[in-house]
This record gives C-alpha cells, structure tokens and sequence, in this order.
C-alpha cells in the first residue's frame, strides 16, 4: 500500500513538473507561429553560388 502513495505522489509531481513547463514555454512565446514553421522546408533556399556573387557586387 506504500508503494500506492508514492506512485500517486510521483505522477503528481511530474503532473505539475510538465504543467510548469508548459506555462514556461507559453510565456516565453515559443507556441507564437504555429504556422511559418511548417511551410519554411517548401521554401527554395538560394544556391551557395548565387549568395558569393552578391556579396562580391556589395564590396
């Protein structure tokens, strides 16, 4: 039966654990844009090439 009360005392604190974080990370702004993140991998990214010809024109 003891072990019973520390189960229930653990999944209790861990409970409240995982609660604090999530309040953590809400306050934080991490839950902000839900949507950019998704759709950022159908972006292009510029070829490596492309980027060193334009940091030679801006010099």
């Amino acid at each position: 039966m003891n072990i019973l009360y520390f189960l229930v005392g653990s999944s209790v604190l861990m409970a409240l654990i995982f609660l604090g974080a999530f309040f953590w990370a809400y306050k934080t702004g991490q839950n902000d844009d839900v949507h950019t993140p998704g759709i950022r991998i159908l972006f292009d990214d510029e070829p490596e090439n492309q980027k060193s010809e334009e940091d030679h024109f801006l010099s």
